[in-house]
């Protein structure tokens, strides 16, 4: 019975939840490390099952495991089901979520060892993992819409976690809140689909598009929404300003949140309902322009930021934005295929942002310098990955980042010369890193150490994926495994690819953007305080972010929305009470003693029944409460408990 067993991927990260949000707690609280070692033995058994689901889709006719659906929800003539797509691009996302959450999760055991929070955060992280895992399987957009704000409120629990620090609660409010103006998009889209067709199921939405039987501006405005969703999410602009807030939270969350799995969610909803966008030239175009704005637009703002966090956050808004070109101009292969390499090595520079605040107790590249012999392991893993987000061969990045520029080339030239911008300042900024953090002399007050094993061992297993993981396509085999493209020859495909002008053209801009880094940060054969005085106004606006942080919270939130509610009650007062009363109306004694009785019914009666309402909830609520633990685990335990009965009561009953 294979497929049962897919669900056992599915609980395996929820069943983990529970346990280490109150089992350990109650049970082992002088063994606080065995929270950690319950979540990853779990997301262990969940990475084991998915190389099984990859071995079988691979083996299997038609690369589709069925899944026999469950009935859910019956509502008149509505019927959700819980019914799982297995295909190869769920396969993909399964093998990158389970791998890089465990060596997140591993090398948390070093990273957040001594935190008092330890249970808690081992805790979010399943539950995460789990929602992801959902987002990925499900096969309905309204059951992938509830994993999808699932995934919202984990990030914002995570992003939070040290929520004693008010910067760190407000990142994570502000992720929260951005994220849900792109969630309305997608909850209009579902509201649309479902009103056209009579179905959320994504398999039919898909053929209607193939079809043509979902066709026009209902097509079109449906999968812009979802795009919208998408922005959100993946943190393209105008909506990626939480991205660099979020990296307040522990830097474990920051390669598993921002960097490898959260952000990818909406590069995968936008390939995973594909059909729907290349129906349509607009919402296709959408997509591709995006995706090439934000990817210089978040390279410029890489360039100048000191803290090593934030460069990396800006590099992944950047990086985001090239998968999205990606789809827009070669489809699902070509998107997905950089999705999976981003993951390895975007997840490893974060862990190595880690290991190096471990050992120098900063994120202030300005305070680092000289790493590279204390730190050998970070340093070399961390290079590895550099060199491949560079697009040097024949690391991974080489070969997807390849992809997209010649998709782009062949399709949006335009867009194609933005991309090829951002690959010579992908590569400055990275090596800007490794030059400030790793080379010279230690600039710092402390005494810098390598990290402990623990920590090292997840980022060399990330690191030899970084280098390799690109070699999959070499032969053509990724795309084809996903419905696009032909197969050829592995030593035809390695070096063959250099008898096209476009990768030679890459690695020389690519080259030029590492020299130009070795020059200013290395050799010093150019000063950077002279370039910086010499671009002071770009330095000024790339360091102020564009002034998009201000432009939100000044002039929408302040000026936009809170005006127009204080201008909306002004304009009521002045002309609907000023402009009757003092008129020559109110003169008239029978209209002020009629307002008057309306202004008494209003305070006495109106008032008075609300009030006497809420006071009788909080009566009874501080009666109630009495009876309430107030430890959010137990709650938390029960709610999955009563998951877990519902959904082995419909299996077994079905």
């Amino acid at each position: 019975m294979p497929y049962q067993l897919i669900w056992v991927i599915f609980l395996l990260p929820l069943a983990a939840f529970a346990l280490t949000g109150m089992g350990t707690r109650l049970f082992a609280k002088d063994r606080p490390a065995l929270s950690g070692y319950i979540s990853v033995a779990a997301i262990a058994g969940s990475l084991i099952l998915s190389v099984w689901a990859l071995i079988t889709v691979l083996s299997s006719t038609g690369h589709e495991l069925p899944v026999p659906a469950l009935d859910w929800l019956v509502v008149g003539s509505l019927n959700v089901q819980l019914g799982m797509i297995v295909d190869p691009l769920t396969v993909i996302m399964l093998i990158v979520i389970t791998f890089v959450s465990l060596m997140v999760q591993l090398y948390s055991q070093g990273y957040m060892h001594g935190d008092p929070g330890y249970h808690r955060y081992f805790a979010f992280i399943s539950l995460f993992t789990f929602s992801m895992l959902g987002l990925v399987l499900f096969d309905n957009l309204l059951i992938t819409f509830v994993f999808w704000e699932l995934v919202g409120l984990c990030s914002y629990l995570l992003i939070g976690f040290w929520f004693q620090r008010p910067a760190a609660a407000n990142a994570a409010k502000k992720a929260f809140i951005v994220t849900r103006i792109g969630d309305f998009g997608f909850l209009a889209a579902i509201i649309l689909l479902l009103s056209q067709t009579g179905t959320l199921d994504i398999g039919e939405l898909n053929n209607l598009a193939v079809t043509g039987l979902l066709a026009g501006s209902a097509l079109t405005w449906a999968a812009l929404g979802i795009f919208f969703g998408a922005v959100g999410k993946s943190a393209q602009f105008p909506l990626h300003v939480w991205l660099p807030d979020a990296m307040e939270g522990p830097t474990p969350v920051s390669a598993l949140i921002p960097a490898a799995t959260m952000v990818a969610a909406g590069v995968f909803l936008v390939a995973r309902m594909f059909p729907l966008f290349e129906s349509s030239e607009a919402a296709l175009l959408t997509v591709a322009i995006i995706g090439g704005v934000t990817a210089i637009f978040a390279a410029t703002m890489g360039l100048v930021m000191t803290d090593i966090k934030r460069v990396l956050a800006y590099s992944t808004i950047s990086q985001l934005g090239y998968m999205m070109l990606g789809l827009g101009t070669g489809g699902v292969a070509v998107g997905i295929f950089h999705l999976v390499n981003h993951a390895f090595f975007k997840g490893l520079l974060f862990l190595g942002a880690g290991s190096v605040n471990h050992a120098a107790g900063t994120f202030d590249m300005r305070k680092m310098g000289g790493l590279r012999k204390v730190m050998p392991w970070t340093f070399v893993t961390f290079l590895v990955a550099s060199l491949s987000m560079s697009g040097i061969w024949p690391l991974s990045g080489f070969w997807s980042k390849d992809e997209i520029l010649a998709s782009s080339l062949a399709n949006q030239p335009v867009l194609f010369w933005l991309a090829m911008i951002t690959v010579v300042m992908t590569a400055f900024y990275m090596f800007r890193v490794i030059f400030m953090t790793f080379g010279g002399h230690y600039r710092g007050d402390g005494h810098p150490h390598e990290s402990p094993r623990v920590m090292v061992l997840p980022m060399v297993a990330l690191g030899v994926l970084a280098a390799v993981s690109g070699l999959v396509n070499v032969t053509g085999g990724f795309g084809a495994f996903l419905g696009h493209g032909e197969t050829h020859g592995f030593i035809e495909g390695l070096f063959g690819i250099f008898t096209h002008p476009l990768p030679w053209f890459g690695l020389i801009l690519a080259g030029a953007g590492i020299l130009l880094a070795y020059a200013m940060y290395s050799a010093q054969w150019l000063s950077p305080l002279r370039i910086r005085r010499f671009f002071a106004p770009l330095h000024t606006i790339f360091s102020r972010k564009y002034w998009m942080d201000e432009l939100y919270e000044n002039v929408i939130t302040r000026l936009v929305l809170m005006k127009g509610i204080f201008a909306g009650f002004q304009l009521f007062d002045s002309h609907v009470i000023d402009d009757g009363i003092n008129s020559r109306i109110i003169e008239q004694g029978i209209v002020r003693n009629f307002f008057n009785s309306l202004k008494f019914f209003d305070e006495k009666g109106v008032d008075g029944a609300v009030d006497g309402v809420a006071d009788t909830t909080l009566g009874a609520g501080k009666r109630a409460r009495k009876a309430q633990t107030g430890q959010l685990q137990v709650y938390g335990l029960f709610i999955v408990l009563g998951i877990l009965a519902i959904i082995l009561l419909a299996y077994f009953l079905s």
